[in-house]
């Protein structure tokens, strides 16, 4: 992990607003992107989702993007990435995950950014179940998200 990147697991909401400032104050001469995607809970296949339980293993996760963050600064070249990633009980709207990239081209942060969510959507090791109307169901791992695992 590089000293402008942050990587965080919290039960906290975040401030898009604050990253972004952080992320935009990283080598202001030789930045010329910054990429941000926000994730937020939501409804599924109708299943009327009230809210979602999201659990990790501490220690192991944070090891595991400080791994990912890594890699895309292997891949791209990065100015800076914050990966904040929310655990606990989380209502319907609310955002669970941050990933803003700073790179001079946006191509690149275009890029790294959608390398670290794929990774995060396919391997990194949070466990998420939907609390719905029908009670409590584990999510697995869609197809989708495996295919475009593959593309890295």
């Amino acid at each position: 992990m590089k000293t402008n990147d942050l990587i965080r697991v919290q039960e906290a909401d975040f401030d898009i607003s604050e990253h972004y400032q952080q992320l935009r104050q990283i080598n202001p001469a030789g930045t010329g992107a910054v990429v941000i995607f926000v994730g937020l809970v939501r409804d599924l296949d109708d299943a009327k989702v009230k809210a979602m339980e999201l659990e990790h293993y501490p220690g192991m996760t944070e090891s595991c993007l400080e791994h990912i963050v890594s890699e895309a600064h292997s891949r791209w070249p990065l100015k800076g990435v914050h990966l904040v990633h929310r655990v606990g009980k989380l209502l319907r709207h609310e955002q669970i995950v941050f990933v803003g990239v700073t790179s001079r081209h946006r191509t690149d942060a275009f890029n790294a950014c959608e390398f670290v969510m794929d990774y995060l959507k396919q391997d990194a090791p949070f466990w998420k179940a939907e609390l719905t109307e029908q009670g409590k169901r584990w999510v697995q791992v869609k197809a989708s998200d495996q295919d475009a695992d593959k593309r890295w």
